[in-house]
Order: structure tokens, then C-alpha cells, then sequence
């Protein structure tokens, strides 16, 4: 790292929560990071099929990564060895590629984070293999929207409590539940950082957002009971109850008056088509 990196890293400054507020400047490398990580979630969507493994699919987004010159920011992430976590039907997040076989009607989120020029783009979304059932299309589309929910609400003044509060409310009024125990963080030049964004809460509570505050969020929503639990490979998380789960993922930049998503997708390809 040499020192003009240094220094750029510095600048800016904390707020009293330890979360950092980045300058103008900074959201031009949030975009980079976040179009590329966008973009490889749009060129793998032709690939999600029946009859297709995760871990074949993990290989193409790996070699995505590679012919970009951009780095993998989970390779080697607390001994994680893949450039995607993949979360089956009723797995949370952090599901790991391998020689599981998609069946038709299953529904998985890809997770993707890259790193282009020090700066992380972190984003995920559901794909379907074949097509889903009516349950799943619902659950889908309700967590897609519940993201949107909580963008909604970031601007500078309103308060980390708004995001949550207003996600909560719109998947419960769908009678599904919101999971607990994982958030969205804070990052920039970093994977994590404060704060964390709880995906449910009360309106006005926690930090208040500023201008140059930098997170994703990244509901993830079940039809059944909201508890989870880790599989003995410390990574996978499952539904308790054995339901389907979603997630979707964008990383956002708080401006002066509103919101920039980084992690939008190239070709309006966020919300997956049922073929």
C-alpha cells in the first residue's frame, strides 16, 4: 500500500458510532466496485439452470473476477475459499458452492463482493432454476420490495431505526418474518464496518445518517419463523423450521438530499425473470 493510498484512507472523518464519512470523491469508487460486482450477478443469470451445480457456477463467477483483473474480497475471507456464497431454498446466507445439483423450481441468492481499486462492491439477488412455485414467486417479490422499503428511507437526518422499522413492517404485513440474526454493515475500503443495519426496528432509533456514509442493506426474509441456525461448517445458515428464505442485496451511499445505489445492475436484471 503505498503512501497516496494511505493518505486517501484517512481522510474524512468518524462519527461518534466509529462509522466512517467518506467524501465526494469516494462514491466514484463505489460505483466501480459495485457496476463490476452488478454486473457479474447479471452474466451469471443465463447459467442458473436445473441440472446446473453451485460450484459450477462458483467457477464462472471466479473466472468473471480474474479476467477483470478485480479481486475476490471472500477468497481467503476468514478461510473462505469461494468468490460467491450460494443459499439454496431454505438456506439464510452464506452458503457454500459445491456439488449440490439445482433442481427445477429452486430458489438461491448469489452473494458476490469484489474489490476494484481498494474499494468493495457487495451485492446479491435471487435467481430461480426453472420456475418457482407461487410460494416462492411470493416470498421473492416481497423481499425485493422490502429492500426498496428500506432505501427508501436513506437520506441524511433519518436514522438507521427508519431502514429497519420500514422493512419490517412491509414483510410482516406479508405475513413473513424478517431474520434476526445477520445485518447489513458498513464498507468502503473495508469488507465490514460500523454500523450495522438491522433489518427490522423502531423508527428514530440508532445512528442518524449523514452524507458519505457508505453500507449495504440486505433484508433477508423468511416464509416461516424468523429463527436461524449455523450448520457445523460454521458458514451455512438455515431457516429453523425448515422454510424458504430470500435475500436481496444493495450497497448504497447516503447523498446530500437522498441515495445512490453502487450495486445497481447494468441490464435491469435484479429482480430474476421466470422463464
Amino acid at each position: 500500500m503505498d503512501g497516496a493510498t494511505l493518505e486517501h484512507q484517512h481522510k474524512g472523518r468518524m462519527t461518534k458510532e466509529g462509522i466512517r464519512i467518506h467524501e465526494t470523491a469516494d462514491f466514484e469508487g463505489m460505483h466501480a466496485a459495485g457496476a463490476l460486482a452488478a454486473q457479474i450477478l447479471d452474466e451469471i443469470a443465463d447459467e442458473v439452470a436445473p441440472g446446473v451445480t453451485t460450484g459450477a457456477l462458483d467457477q464462472i463467477i471466479t473466472d468473471k473476477v480474474n479476467d477483470t483483473g478485480a479481486k475476490s474480497a471472500t477468497i481467503g475471507y476468514k478461510g473462505y475459499q469461494h468468490a460467491s456464497c450460494i443459499s439454496v431454498n431454505h438456506v439464510v446466507c452464506h452458503g457454500i458452492p459445491g456439488p449440490k445439483v439445482l433442481k427445477d423450481g429452486d430458489i438461491l441468492n448469489i452473494d458476490v463482493t469484489v474489490i476494484v481499486d481498494g474499494w468493495f462492491g457487495d451485492t446479491s439477488r435471487m435467481y430461480v432454476a426453472g420456475r418457482p412455485n407461487r410460494k416462492a414467486e411470493r416470498l421473492i417479490q416481497v423481499t425485493h420490495d422490502a429492500l426498496f422499503k428500506g432505501i427508501e428511507q436513506v437520506k441524511p437526518g433519518n436514522t438507521f431505526g427508519d431502514i429497519g422499522a420500514a422493512i419490517q413492517k412491509y414483510v410482516e404485513s406479508n405475513r413473513m418474518s424478517v431474520v434476526r440474526d445477520f445485518c447489513g454493515h458498513g464498507l468502503g475500503r473495508v469488507f465490514h464496518a460500523p454500523p450495522n443495519v438491522l433489518h427490522y426496528g423502531r423508527p428514530g432509533t440508532n445512528a442518524t445518517l449523514e452524507e458519505g456514509m457508505f453500507f449495504t442493506i440486505e433484508p433477508m426474509v423468511n416464509l416461516g419463523r424468523p429463527e436461524t441456525k449455523v450448520l457445523p461448517d460454521d458458514w451455512t445458515a438455515v431457516t429453523r423450521d425448515r422454510s424458504l428464505s430470500a435475500q436481496f442485496e444493495h450497497s448504497v451511499g447516503v447523498t446530500s438530499d437522498g441515495v445512490e445505489i453502487f450495486t445497481l445492475s447494468p441490464s435491469g436484471k435484479f429482480h430474476p425473470t421466470y422463464g
